[in-house]
């Protein structure tokens, strides 16, 4: 039960615990509050969030969330560990089993070697004229923030990185599956500043590789593929250099890229986070949202960062928090840029807010003339979307406020619009043919063998699992062959392989299905959900067996034939004992 414990310990924060029974108030680095095990009147009880430890004075009492919750309601360590782990959303089921053992060496192994290859960069950097010309001087990197962002340097030519790794006994496939190799096995990031990618407690879980040369047919950045430890729509860079001046500010700052998150910390602004070079996802501002209620966005104020952020607010909301948006001066593209030039500017920048439904307004009213019907049209059309999008009906009604005095138009018009709208949305619809109840019954009776199947194609840590699943188990030629595929091969699928082009359809639904239902789900769900439905598959499988055998038995009871009864009899025991109840 230790890996559960670690994974328990890792999704949840001690203060938010501790908090649901503790009023905490922030002392510096910590929180301190009342001991809730005694009536004193001074605040003795305190909480470390950088050590995940709690101390209570007045009764020297102190440990973990684990030891807090078995005091605080009674419990043994394992109804405490239960009660946690529903809390964080971690299913112990997986860590009563090989499978799940194999799963926990396997993040291991890849830990490890990215940590290995963290300070085999580092090292190369020091090594290399080039490279600490392009760091310490082109980028003016401090020495201090190289080493708290672990900056280093991935060789130009061969394959070094490879090599040295497989020295200390890493194979081929680990170094592929901690997604350190190209598809032919040799390194993947060379000639690049390397920055790790560090989850929240500062392991290394990949990388964001920055190229040194001018090379127009190579991309500036080359990241870590998604692996078994980073998923870049769970990913925030800079989490574990940032948490505690976020703690600290009671905000954080998102921008979009890595090197804006360096150049800011150097700068002594530390409460800045990037969303690893994709758009703000729930899991983001969640992570985010443990640390502060707070966040405010520096992203371009281009067509495609108009829509991120408007795609944020519903969001936010879900998540809890307030978004807020910086807007860069005149003569900065970026963070990293206005830094450069002045350090009070980009902190002015950033005490200089906008309410996030505000700036979007004002993008729209930029790019639409509204002394025009034609821009009074496309104006409130967009404007309309984003207040729809608001929950509080308040707040709501500030914005149509609003929108009414940027587009000159009376509010009578703009709530007309609104239920023209609504009634676009609740159209009528032609009626659909009556479905034959058999063929619904069929369709959703192997729906679970598709799901796994999904599962499988977008997921190669389940490569294990498919290889003791035999494929006649499955219903139907298609998923047959998908079944087979993922016995001998385990690439994660974004295309129809070659393999499985005559059932091309099929796989697409099966991607799209993968998409729609797990791509939000955590590595430990997806492999829960993917051995609980091989499993029924499974069980399904023997119950039919144990159907037929049945049938022959009662044939040979009829026959009168002895032996055969209880050879019959044996195997549906055996059986019986397999079958999962």
């Amino acid at each position: 039960m230790q890996d559960a414990k670690e994974e328990v310990r890792a999704r949840l924060a001690i203060e938010d615990v501790v908090g649901e029974y503790v009023e905490l108030k922030r002392a510096g680095r910590n929180f301190k509050g009342l001991s809730p095990f005694s009536g004193e009147k001074t605040p003795s009880f305190f909480v470390s969030p950088e050590k995940n430890i709690w101390h209570d004075f007045s009764s020297n009492k102190g440990g973990d969330i684990f030891s807090f919750v078995m005091d605080v309601e009674g419990m043994d360590f394992r109804g405490a560990l239960e009660h946690l782990a529903r809390k964080a959303n971690v299913d112990l089921s997986l860590y009563q089993n090989d499978k799940a053992r194999d799963i926990a060496a396997k993040k291991k192994r890849l830990r490890e070697a990215n940590e290995l290859a963290a300070r085999y960069f580092q090292h190369s950097m020091l090594r290399n004229q080039h490279a600490i010309d392009y760091v310490f001087k082109k980028r003016a990197v401090s020495r201090e923030t190289a080493e708290a962002f672990r900056l280093g340097y991935a060789p130009e030519s061969g394959n070094a990185l490879v090599q040295f790794l497989t020295k200390k006994g890493f194979s081929k496939k680990e170094l592929q599956e901690a997604g350190l190799t190209n598809r032919f096995g040799g390194d993947l990031f060379k000639g690049r500043m390397m920055v790790p990618l560090m989850d929240g407690s500062g392991d290394v879980i990949g990388f964001t590789g920055r190229i040194m040369r001018d090379d127009p047919n190579a991309p500036k950045y080359l990241n870590t593929p998604q692996t078994l430890l980073y998923d870049k729509s769970w990913h925030v860079f800079g989490l574990s250099q940032a948490k505690e001046a976020i703690r600290t500010h009671d905000y954080c700052v998102v921008v979009e890229g890595n090197l804006d998150v360096v150049s800011s910390w150097q700068a002594g602004v530390k409460h800045v986070v990037a969303s690893a070079g994709t758009a703000m996802t729930l899991h983001h501002l969640k992570t985010l949202g443990r640390l502060t209620g707070n966040v405010r966005l520096a992203f371009d104020g281009d067509k495609a960062g108009v829509a991120a952020t408007e795609r944020s607010i519903p969001i936010a909301e879900e998540a809890g928090v307030s978004l807020t948006i910086i807007g860069l001066p005149d003569g900065a593209k970026d963070p990293d840029e206005l830094i450069q030039q002045s350090v009070a500017a980009w902190q002015a920048a950033i005490d200089n807010t906008m309410p996030v439904v505000d700036w979007i307004l004002a993008q729209y009213q930029a790019r639409h003339d509204v002394t025009t019907a034609a821009g009074k049209r496309a104006f409130t059309t967009a404007a309309l979307t984003v207040t729809n999008a608001l929950k509080d009906p308040v707040e709501q009604e500030h914005y149509l406020q609003k929108i009414a005095e940027i587009s000159h138009t009376t509010l009578g018009a703009l709530r007309s619009k609104m239920a023209s709208d609504k009634q676009r949305e609740e159209k009528t619809y032609k009626k659909v043919a009556p479905q034959q109840q058999s063929d619904t019954a069929a369709q959703q009776q192997y729906a679970h063998h598709d799901s796994v199947l999904a599962l499988g194609l977008t997921e190669p840590a389940l490569h294990d699992l498919f290889r003791e699943t035999d494929a006649v188990l499955f219903e139907g030629d298609a998923r047959r062959a998908v079944a087979s595929y993922l016995q001998t091969q385990h690439p994660r699928v974004q295309d129809v392989p070659d393999e499985l082009q005559n059932y091309a359809e099929y796989v697409k639904i099966l991607l799209l299905k993968a998409d729609a239902r797990y791509a939000g789900w955590t590595d430990t769900d997806r492999f829960h959900e993917a051995a609980r439905l091989l499993r029924r598959i499974k069980d399904e499988h023997k119950k039919q067996q144990k159907k037929q055998l049945t049938d022959q038995l009662r044939q040979a009871e009829t026959d009168g034939d002895d032996e055969k009864v209880r050879a019959l009899m044996q195997a549906i025991q055996t059986l019986n004992k397999e079958i999962h109840s």
